[in-house]
């Protein structure tokens, strides 16, 4: 199958692309590299991919892959309609995972613009681009952060979603109702996926799993929100792209017949996790205890997450299976690596 991937750079965009490739799909990745992090990871993320740093810095620039022939990289903005359009003119993808946003919670609180740029405008671009060249399906990251308010656990896709707390999350919410209208109006397979808290191997900085270990290794105190009372649904990234990969070689077809054509999912490690008890798994693989500084909750934030994902498991027989301590084994060792600590 022949895929665009955009938000390669990113964190689960790098895992899901290498795992496409691993299966033997020809990948398309595109990323505008912003800098609302290191953009130097994101660079190191291509390298694993093989594709050139200098040649990649460049907009525009088509990038074959010196490790993989079937994927290449092209910089782009999803704003940038006319190039989007061009790149699906000429490359007649099949199917679209999108991935590419402004992410960040507290940010769209900082800076509202920027998600409406990148998560609205350029997400409308994407549903054209789609419509105007038969794309069969366009699978496309949500977040866990649409619940908003409820209180109820686990979320469940049953859920009202009508209580947003912050811009990202709305617009988000935004995303699912204009799939929806585009699979009524135009026919192709739409797929939403509340992503719930990822972590693992090439994590954003910005991130928990990340602060803590950087915190942790450099001596420095850590920021713990809500006292310590919080809980997440930490869902490690190899079982993310798994599920992802599942859903975009799966059958869109049966989906027409039964008039699903628009679906959203729940994609998490179905079951809570305490926050200090994450903690404590990072405090073991660095070998040193942590110094807390206990916080007031943040703006935008929730106190709990948990996914209930038995349909993604009913129809795609996703199954997460990395244990919190399998996968912050795993993270740290990578982190070691990445910033050469012994």
């Amino acid at each position: 199958m022949k895929i665009l991937v955009t938000g390669a750079a990113g964190f689960i965009g790098y895992h899901l692309s290498e795992l496409l490739l691993n299966k033997g799909h020809q990948v398309v990745g595109i990323d505008n590299l912003n800098d609302y992090y290191d953009v130097n990871l994101k660079f190191s993320r291509l390298k694993e991919l093989g594709i050139d740093s200098k040649k990649a810095s460049g907009f525009l620039n088509e990038v074959q892959s010196e490790k993989n022939k079937s994927f290449t990289f092209v910089r782009l903005s999803l704003e940038d309609r006319e190039d989007i359009n061009r790149l699906f003119e000429k490359d007649k993808f099949e199917v679209v995972c999108n991935l590419a946003a402004q992410a960040g919670v507290r940010y769209s609180i900082e800076n509202p613009h920027a998600y409406v740029e990148s998560n609205i405008v350029g997400y409308v671009n994407l549903l054209e681009a789609c419509r105007s060249n038969h794309v069969k399906h366009l699978v496309y990251a949500s977040s866990s952060s649409v619940y908003g308010l409820n209180s109820a656990v686990p979320f469940s896709t049953k859920d009202k979603v009508e209580t947003p707390i912050s811009l990202y999350a709305a617009s988000k919410k935004s995303n699912e109702l204009m799939a929806h209208t585009y699979s009524h109006l135009f026919g192709f397979a739409t797929t939403g996926l509340r992503f719930f808290t990822v972590y693992g191997p090439w994590g954003r900085p910005d991130m928990a799993a990340y602060l803590f270990a950087d915190g942790i290794s450099q001596d420095k105190p850590i920021k713990v929100f809500n006292h310590g009372k919080m809980e997440r649904d930490f869902t490690y990234v190899g079982d993310i792209v798994e599920g992802v990969v599942r859903i975009i070689e799966g059958e869109v077809e049966t989906r027409k017949e039964k008039k699903e054509l628009y679906k959203v999912y729940n994609i998490g490690n179905n079951k809570s996790v305490k926050l200090l008890d994450f903690i404590k798994n990072i405090e073991r693989n660095l070998g040193k205890e942590a110094e807390k500084v206990m916080m007031d909750i943040q703006p935008g934030d929730v106190e709990k997450t948990w996914a209930e994902v038995s349909d993604l498991i009913k129809d795609y027989d996703y199954q997460p299976n990395t244990t919190v301590e399998q996968g912050v084994d795993r993270f740290i060792d990578w982190y070691k690596k990445y910033h050469k600590i012994q």
